[in-house]
């Protein structure tokens, strides 16, 4: 499931592998979009529990670029 929490950040929460990698793809590529017309960040993937992701937008990244994070317990 993808939550929508703005344009430029969305949460990830699968319990198993083929879903997390889907919609771990599908929230990359809606953030890509966004990051694409912005041309100024780039994105960044957090994984903040053992089935639960962030992806956004993130000013740390450079545009065009893609970083990961391991960050657990960063959304209660």
């Amino acid at each position: 499931m993808i939550k929508h929490h703005s344009d430029i950040l969305l949460e990830i929460i699968a319990h198993d592998p083929a879903t997390i990698e889907n919609d771990l793809n599908s929230a990359v590529d809606i953030a890509l979009r966004h990051a694409m017309q912005e041309r100024r960040h780039g994105v960044l993937v957090t994984q903040t529990g053992f089935s639960t992701y962030t992806v956004a937008v993130s000013r740390d990244v450079p545009y065009g670029e893609t970083r990961e994070l391991r960050q657990w317990g960063a959304l209660a």
